[in-house]
């Protein structure tokens, strides 16, 4: 339903839909950065190569629940209940993830509602929030220096981004697909080497084009916006990003569908910065909670479920 109302009130010129797996650019190396990714010795060395990363792996919840109002004194959680708001950082132009409501002007979605059940750990009140609208190529940066308070942002965990930001366990199990005419033929990615194929430049979606052994042609434009714009004036033929993204993408254009499986992982989790970890494990004590009692399902069928069923939440993992 929400997809249908979406179709009336969007204006397709004026979108510039937010990147989803995400700037592939890391941050600079500086002195305090620690590298979180594996790293393979040289030949001959004696010394094992250490574990490899787990991107899906948080900080394990320190245990039950603080009460709303009554956050540990000295933590991070007290700071932000001292502030009066969580600061959430998300984009504004993700439709049914986060995107402003041309009614109420509100940006809302499924990653605004993950922020939002966070302010209600901390205050027992979800519109105790401020949201931050951030750039593209700024959600890593906007955690990693306490600009916000928290990222939700159709973001991918990996083992890159984890040098700079800490990562809530997974909340959304998504993955790139690809978009195309609705006369076209093609069944997958692969049906489409030698075509034109649009994603937003520096993002993981434009690497993973060229990485399709059929070799489609990757196209580059500075937003998933300007893609939908290129597609429709027949400039390129199909987009390839996240199939959240897509499924936006689709419900405002009746001549296009979304072919294929998956042929990536981009598993969702919110960025936090690193030098608070029991604020990491505070958010995953939240989404523990969501998983078991049902908030998560509700969300998704109140902004997804149109896409199709809820499915099983994702099952946390911890370092």
């Amino acid at each position: 339903m929400r997809i249908r109302a979406a179709l009336v009130v969007t204006a397709l010129a004026a979108t510039a839909l937010a990147g989803c797996s995400g700037d592939s650019t890391p941050l600079p190396v500086t002195p305090d950065r620690r590298d979180a990714v594996a790293t393979v010795p040289a030949p001959g060395g004696s010394q094992p190569a250490p574990p490899a990363c787990d991107p899906r792996a948080s900080l394990r919840p320190a245990g039950a629940l603080p009460a709303p109002g009554d956050m540990p004194p000295g933590s991070y959680m007290a700071t932000i209940q001292e502030r009066g708001r969580l600061i959430l950082g998300t984009s504004q132009d993700t439709l049914l993830f986060s995107s402003r409501n041309p009614f109420s002007g509100r940006i809302e979605g499924f990653d605004v509602d993950m922020g939002r059940q966070v302010a209600q750990a901390i205050f027992g009140d979800p519109d105790k929030i401020q949201i931050k609208v951030i750039g593209y190529d700024q959600r890593v940066s906007s955690a990693a220096d306490g600009t916000v308070d928290l990222v939700a942002d159709t973001m991918t965990a990996n083992c890159e981004r984890w040098t700079d930001v800490n990562f809530s366990s997974v909340y959304y199990e998504a993955g790139q697909k690809v978009l195309v005419s609705k006369s076209s033929t093609a069944k997958s990615i692969d049906d489409l080497g030698g075509k034109k194929i649009c994603s937003a430049a520096g993002s993981t979606s434009f690497d993973n084009i060229g990485k399709v052994r059929t070799r489609p042609v990757a196209v580059a434009r500075p937003a998933f916006g300007d893609c939908l714009v290129a597609f429709q004036r027949n400039e390129v033929d199909g987009i390839s990003t996240d199939d959240t993204i897509l499924a936006g993408m689709a419900a405002q254009d009746p001549y296009a569908k979304v072919i294929g499986r998956r042929f990536t992982e981009e598993p969702y989790a919110m960025a936090m910065g690193k030098s608070n970890p029991e604020f990491t494990r505070f958010v995953n004590a939240v989404l523990e909670r969501n998983r078991a009692d049902g908030t998560w399902r509700k969300t998704y069928d109140k902004w997804l479920g149109d896409v199709g069923p809820a499915p099983t939440p994702p099952k946390a993992r911890y370092r």
